[in-house]
């Protein structure tokens, strides 16, 4: 299975290696782009696949030279530090058969609202929209603010940005749920630890050619922009605010002085909210879609907590703890991430039986 697999693919970089350099297809700018999407995407399990075999052909030679007694107990240590690696490559290369989540390459909306815990809650908002940011610096992502609300206290009633460039919906769709917070609010005086929560969402991103939108179906309004201020955003007079009529979605956006940009900024919200509909409820509704994603937004709903008093951060879908949250909440999230990727691969492998 596993060569049938990998010839195949193989069989397939070589054809896109071949076209990517055809004039034709190099003038042609969007056929060029995904051939080159569609390579870079093969290319690590191909080179994997080529290493296995090159490792294949070296414990081939060792074992035929430890039929020669003057090279036995040379080919014998070979083979000692061979074996164990061919069975490292054979799990590594068992990855590359799971199948791939359609949108990982995407980049995403993400969608951060306080839930319980009132004023506390909006500031554990603010500090969970710095802390993606601060990610997407640590990993080249393009992050841009497409609308906030604040709070008098540095909170956010909600923050709707884009994180973008390849593989963001890879990394970021496992933040999608409701996060918790444990720690001693500024506002308390007593000293008593408070539980609070925020939801987030991760949309992947659509293009223009997945979702039709005609303007029949927009009613676009203009307002002034309101609220505290803050950092993240610049309050203007050519705020946007789009209705989807046909499901009842609406974006708003305010961040830019241009009103032109801002309708472009909540156009590309609105898309990558049908399509998630379109993508995951085809006929249901889109309030269930992100109840489902989300939650109540409830204290016991959670997908993460973060606990200031002991410095922890636990994972309650795989149960890991680290304690290092000062580094997690400036941005560092590869560990959590890459344990759940990993949590997540194991599962699928145990399903296709391999």
């Amino acid at each position: 299975m596993l060569e049938q697999h990998f010839e195949a693919l193989c069989a397939r970089y070589e054809e896109l290696e071949e076209a990517s350099v055809q004039n034709e297809v190099i003038l042609d700018v969007p056929r060029y782009r995904r051939v080159l999407q569609e390579k870079a995407q093969l290319e690590p399990a191909v080179l994997a696949w080529r290493d296995y075999r090159r490792l294949l052909k070296d414990i081939g030679e060792a074992e035929e030279l430890r039929e020669d007694p003057d090279f036995r107990e040379t080919a014998q240590e070979e083979l000692k530090a061979l074996y164990p690696r061919r069975e490292e490559a054979e799990s590594a290369l068992k990855v590359f058969l799971i199948p791939r989540d359609r949108d990982d390459d995407r980049s995403v909306i993400m969608e951060i609202r306080p839930a319980a815990g009132g004023e506390e809650a909006a500031l554990f908002a603010g500090l969970l929209t710095r802390m993606y940011q601060r990610y997407a610096e640590r990993h080249g992502f393009q992050a841009e603010m497409i609308d906030v609300s604040d709070t008098e206290l540095g909170g956010v009633k909600e923050a709707v940005f884009s994180l973008n460039g390849m593989g963001a919906y890879a990394r970021m769709k496992y933040e999608s749920g409701v996060h918790r917070i444990q720690r001693v609010p500024v506002t308390e005086t007593a000293g008593r630890i408070h539980t609070s929560t925020a939801t987030v969402a991760v949309l992947p991103e659509a293009e223009d050619v997945e979702v039709t939108i005609r303007e029949d179906e927009l009613r676009i309004d203009t307002y002034r922009a309101s609220g505290h201020g803050g950092q993240y955003i610049n309050r203007t007079d050519s705020a946007v605010r789009i209705t989807h009529l046909p499901t009842g979605l609406v974006v708003t956006c305010q961040d830019e002085k241009s009103q032109l940009k801002n309708k472009e900024k909540a156009m590309k919200v609105l898309k990558a909210r049908l399509y998630d509909l379109y993508r995951t409820q085809q006929d249901a509704e889109y309030a269930e879609n992100r109840r489902r994603q989300v939650g109540s937004g409830e204290r016991n709903e959670r997908i993460r907590t973060y606990n200031f008093r002991e410095g922890r951060v636990t994972d309650h879908r795989i149960g890991l703890t680290l304690y290092r949250l000062d580094e997690i909440i400036d941005g560092d999230l590869d560990e959590i991430i890459d344990a759940l990727t990993a949590n997540e691969q194991t599962e699928k492998l145990k399903r296709l039986a391999l």
